[in-house]
């Protein structure tokens, strides 16, 4: 009895337009998350993203896969501005300042409403891009606090925090008003990391887990 020979699959790859569509779509829907908060229609951010309700629904099922990919697509970008920052930047606390200054560009002060939803928090995809987020920034100022030039007592949750609340507009201004103070005041708070300190904090240095939990 002869044994039957496996049959070989072709993988059938996205198309380029498609790829090109789920970007767009991925795209439009952060830029909207930011001005307008997560609960933005759809039909609305595939206007801005140039495509049809139709392919909006062929790539992101409902609102929670869209936002979930929003989430790990701003993660991904901060933690790829963090990998050029260690990469390019020889200075340890320069290469920190840089990616501060990055992430704040990449609105990651949207994550915050986002990931109050109802969305899965732990869904493979989204731990995936948090633990590369965090190892990446954990070495950033790893590598500035072995310099001498990072105050011991911050943790990755301390600059996570500070990059997200001082990139997000107070209630009833628009992000394009605050732009033009967002990095004199972030640089106002990358100074204040600086060693040696001249206060004292209140509290710990705050991780990751300790905002997972709060």
């Amino acid at each position: 009895m002869e044994t039957a020979t496996p049959v070989q699959r072709k993988v059938t790859r996205p198309r380029a337009d498609a790829l090109r569509n789920r970007e767009r779509i991925v795209t439009a829907a952060r830029e909207m998350f930011v001005e307008y908060g997560p609960e933005v229609p759809l039909d609305e951010i595939a206007r801005r993203a140039g495509v049809g309700n139709a392919t909006v629904y062929r790539n992101f099922p409902d609102r929670d896969a869209l936002v979930r990919e929003v989430v790990c697509s701003v993660m991904d970008r901060t933690a790829l501005a963090a990998e050029v920052a260690l990469e390019e930047t020889g200075d340890a606390f320069e290469a920190l300042s840089r990616f501060v200054h990055t992430s704040a560009d990449e609105r990651i002060s949207a994550l915050c409403p986002m990931v109050q939803g109802t969305f899965d928090k732990n869904h493979p995809d989204l731990e995936a891009s948090r633990e590369r987020l965090e190892e990446l920034v954990g070495e950033l100022m790893e590598r500035a606090r072995r310099a001498g030039q990072l105050r011991d007592d911050v943790g990755v949750g301390d600059v996570m925090v500070a990059v997200s609340q001082l990139s997000r507009p107070p209630a009833g201004i628009a992000c394009a008003g605050v732009d033009r103070f967002l990095h004199r005041h972030l640089q106002l708070f990358l100074d204040g990391l600086r060693a040696p300190a001249h206060s004292v904090l209140p509290g710990t240095a705050v991780t990751m887990e300790d905002l997972r939990q709060a």
